[in-house]
């Protein structure tokens, strides 16, 4: 088995999983994946055999494991300092991390009403969201507009260069997209920007060629 080890669950589902494994393509650094299939009988004890704390995504690096999603991605930086997993300007990498943070913690209505389902597109939501819904919606586009004005001049994401912030809001711009939220031009060439990257497209492909199928009702809050 590689040294480097990335446990990931369904890529049609596992948003949690897609933000690490596009941080490590996007940074050149080498691992082996392993899917685990999410709500099968035994999902739970082969997950725990990598992790006690029994969720994925899980990185083990020799005999180092990384669980948390955002974590993993802060270790990813660590691994490749000259990958620009951050912004090089300590303000641009404040906000970075600020709102890597509020994407990570937040936004419980969103998606519990738009889980994350790579072979959809075109959805819309069959009753008219709640006010929160719409809420956290306009909170993102607000983030998308405010980061491609102040820091976005020097390329066509979020802080110019890819970074964990692009993974970070990588699955809320699938949920977009599956659920045909309009977007404000820059925001949208912003979400054109990562949906046209190597290892998205890769994700995507993989994602709808799986063939477990879960209920929406299931699919985890992620």
């Amino acid at each position: 088995m590689a040294q480097r080890v990335l446990v990931i669950g369904n890529k049609n589902y596992s948003s949690w999983s897609l933000r690490p494994w596009l941080t490590l393509r996007m940074a050149g650094i080498d691992f082996e994946e392993i899917v685990i299939p999410l709500y099968g009988p035994d999902s739970k004890q082969a997950i725990l055999r990598h992790s006690p704390a029994g969720k994925v995504p899980i990185l083990r690096d020799g005999d180092r494991t990384v669980f948390e999603s955002l974590a993993i991605c802060e270790y990813a930086a660590e691994l490749a300092p000259d990958a620009g997993l951050w912004p090089a300007d300590a303000g641009a990498r404040a906000h970075a991390r600020s709102i890597s943070c509020e994407m990570h913690a937040g936004f419980a209505a969103l998606r519990s009403a738009m889980p994350m389902n790579l072979r959809v597109v075109g959805r819309r939501l069959a009753t008219p969201p709640p006010p929160e819904v719409d809420h956290e919606i306009a909170r993102i586009v607000a983030i998308f507009e405010e980061c491609r004005e102040r820091f976005g001049a020097a390329g066509p994401f979020l802080f110019g260069g890819f970074t964990i912030a692009d993974a970070m809001f990588a699955p809320v711009l699938t949920r977009l997209r599956s659920y045909s939220v309009a977007l404000p031009p820059r925001s949208q060439a912003y979400s054109d920007a990562v949906f046209a990257l190597a290892p998205m497209e890769a994700w995507i492909r993989d994602a709808r060629a799986e063939t477990e199928r879960i209920a929406m009702s299931e699919v985890p809050l992620a």
